[in-house]
């Protein structure tokens, strides 16, 4: 089955950056940060469409690629999407 192991998860630098100035976050540890997001409320999920895996938390969306692991972008987003069981 394929998963996000979160243990693998890196960035480079200007997707710290980019991660930071999407989301208005102010810390310099961006993979620490991402790792530990709220992750344990429940009301996260993770979606794979394609390459990338999308986690959604609270009011972020981090977009994650499949294969390597790279956090490649976080977004806000206003309302989580709804998905059909398939789509999970």
């Amino acid at each position: 089955m394929d998963t996000i192991d979160v243990n693998k998860l890196h960035t480079t630098e200007l997707g710290k950056e980019r991660i930071k100035r999407n989301i208005g976050l102010d810390v310099n540890e961006v993979i620490a940060w991402c790792k530990q997001a709220d992750f344990t409320s429940g009301k996260e999920y993770a979606v794979r469409k394609g390459k990338n895996w999308y986690v959604y938390t609270n009011d972020i969306v981090l977009t994650i690629h499949a294969a390597s692991h790279t956090i490649i972008t976080a977004h806000k987003v206003k309302q989580m999407p709804v998905y059909k069981a398939q789509d999970k």
